[in-house]
């Protein structure tokens, strides 16, 4: 582990608007607390990263490789029409990345789903089933690690 994961800390307004789910070689992966999409977030643990060119070359492959890992078993398991991934940061400039699985009859479809919808939390229940969902997808996948209930 090196010093930037060390000092690494997740931005509070992530914190507050997702759940952790654990943590691949990298990336921490959240899901957005919005039952209105499967939208979940990888976010670099490197203090400081706030933009993708911040990562040393092997931590770009790295985090290309889970995002790719990632977009994947979602667009599968969700069975999205187009895959939504963004990094904008314009109001959390911690660097992480957007994956929204999106669907012809979602709420915001086809524009984006920022502002469009209030976000509708997931219940205790919703987010256990997520879990063990994204448990079976993702362990074993690129090191995957599911985090703690």
């Amino acid at each position: 582990m090196d010093e930037l994961e060390l000092e690494f800390e997740l931005d509070s307004r992530l914190a507050n608007d997702c759940i952790v789910l654990g943590d691949f070689p990298l990336s921490r992966l959240l899901l957005m607390n919005d039952a209105n999409y499967p939208w979940f977030i990888l976010v670099p643990r490197r203090a400081g990263a706030t933009e993708i060119y911040h990562l040393s070359p092997q931590d770009q492959h790295q985090l290309i490789d889970e995002s790719s890992e990632l977009a994947e078993i979602m667009a599968d398991s969700f069975s999205a029409r187009k895959m939504n991934i963004a990094n904008l940061g314009n109001m959390v400039p911690q660097l992480h990345l957007h994956h929204v699985a999106r669907h012809e009859g979602d709420p915001a479809w086809p524009g984006p789903v920022w502002g469009k919808q209030p976000a509708v939390p997931y219940s205790a229940e919703q987010i256990a089933q997520i879990r063990k969902r994204v448990e079976s997808m993702l362990v074993g996948e690129v090191s995957f690690v599911a985090g703690k209930k």
